[in-house]
């Protein structure tokens, strides 16, 4: 396709295949024999996961005196991973929820991944504030029942807070994503070549037959959560950043926090969702399907709130300045600057305000190359940037006599490099067993553009 096309020119879909041929490819990746690429992605991700569990129960046995947290800086790597994984998991309830109820059509093909990357990231993210805990087998009394030691949770902490917020976010995604599968499980039931995986797939799919009134109770059960999940987009990360605006820490105490965390947060999830997307698009050879037209408004999402993160930046380091405070001056205009961590932000300041500014080309957003390499430099820096906020802004607190220097050990980065492998791990299995272009709405959507496409030859 020629890149120097108008956006208007450049479709969601392209090439003149038949329903069938179309049906055929989408579905016909769950068929094929393994291949070594998969084998080799399949047993490196293990690897990792393995590497996870490793860290991890060296972590229960031990206790959490082998990760480098230490006093002042109580939350370090177990929060900071924690915050980044719900970040990237938001651009799925994004693609998923507010673009479905925008109708944007550039939402088909890639909100199937995007929906699969939320869950797994939201699964990653819930690891930290557990093993956090320090005694993870006591992660229940965060939840309001009925006790007879009358213990309950303090709901002027935090903690409760963010077990809602995950919890209320994972299960809405879980169902949304599930839904949206069902028709699609149907088509594989009715055409799996075994007798095992036509079973296995007409279970999950509920008996769907396509009627009439299947298609109309699907309609109104996809729209309610669509509406439902679209509140969790701005409240979730909104509920993890007032656990630091509600602190009275140099560098954290900020009104800024939730909008900031927000547009942080589904700028990294784009970002994962365009590192994503890249591979399945070459893989798969799905270009027509993953058109340029995908990695364009991906892009565009990149620019936009990647200009959100720069603003977050020059907002607070202005008010830092004109509020006239000493210690978030120091904070800002001489810790993460010039402090012991500072080529850590620098690295967040190059990566999330330099970086985006790549995308204002759009050779460079319809290129899938370079899409992908900004993408990795976007996820790095949003990483960086919550070290910066995190561990930074807790290693010099308002008495120098109680600053200290925080360094990860091994079994810091072993469980974060893990959760990276356990990632990859459950989405190579999704990508194997799942339809991971969403089927039923491709159809849809390409019956439509036909019918469109006869109307303005008719005319």
């Amino acid at each position: 396709m020629n890149s120097s096309l108008p956006m208007a020119e450049t479709p969601v879909l392209t090439g003149e295949l038949s329903p069938t041929m179309l049906h055929e490819q989408l579905l016909s990746p769950i068929w094929k024999p393994h291949t070594r690429l998969f084998l080799f992605g399949l047993v490196l991700s293990g690897m990792g996961t393995l590497l996870a569990v490793f860290a991890i129960t060296y972590t229960v046995w031990r206790g959490t005196g082998v990760w480098g947290n230490n006093i002042p800086v109580a939350w370090a790597f177990p929060i900071i991973n924690f915050v980044w994984w719900i970040g990237i998991g938001h651009a799925g309830t994004f693609i998923s929820a507010i673009l479905l109820l925008l109708e944007q059509r550039w939402r088909t093909s890639i909100n199937r991944v995007a929906e699969a990357m939320t869950l797994f990231a939201v699964a990653q993210a819930a690891l930290f504030p557990l093993l956090h805990l320090g005694r993870p087998w006591f992660a229940y009394w965060l939840i309001v029942y009925p006790s007879t030691m009358h213990l309950w949770p303090n709901f002027k902490s935090a903690l409760p807070w963010d077990a809602a917020a995950v919890f209320t976010y994972g299960s809405v995604s879980l169902l949304f994503w599930y839904l949206g599968l069902v028709p699609d499980l149907a088509a594989m039931r009715d055409r799996a070549p075994g007798r095992l995986r036509q079973r296995a797939y007409g279970v999950f799919a509920l008996g769907w037959r396509g009627s009439v009134q299947h298609w109309r109770h699907y309609r109104v059960a996809y729209g309610l959560l669509g509406g439902l999940a679209t509140p969790l987009v701005l409240s979730v990360h909104s509920v993890v950043s007032t656990d630091y605006a509600i602190s009275l820490v140099p560098g954290w105490h900020e009104t800024i926090f939730p909008p900031y965390f927000v547009g942080g947060a589904i700028y990294s999830g784009f970002a994962m969702v365009i590192i994503l997307m890249v591979p399945i698009r070459r893989i798969f050879r799905m270009a027509n399907v993953v058109t340029t037209r995908h990695l364009d408004a991906m892009g565009k999402m990149l620019l936009v709130t990647g200009w959100i993160v720069t603003y977050s930046y020059m907002t607070e380091w202005f008010y830092a300045w004109y509020g006239g405070d000493q210690y978030e001056q120091y904070v800002f205009w001489h810790q993460y600057l010039f402090g012991p961590a500072a080529p850590v932000v620098w690295t967040a300041l190059f990566c999330n305000m330099v970086v985006p500014q790549f995308f204002w080309w759009r050779r460079i957003r319809q290129n899938d190359l370079l899409s992908w390499v900004l993408s990795v430099f976007v996820l790095v820096g949003m990483w960086a940037e919550r070290f910066m906020i995190i561990a930074d802004s807790l290693q010099r607190d308002y008495l120098p006599s109680a600053w200290f220097w925080y360094g990860p050990t091994w079994v810091d980065w072993s469980i974060f490099v893990g959760t990276i492998g356990f990632f990859s791990f459950l989405f190579l299995l999704f990508v194997r067993f799942v339809p991971f272009i969403p089927t039923a709405e491709v159809m849809e959507l390409a019956h439509e553009m036909k019918k469109e496409r006869q109307r303005e030859a008719a005319a």
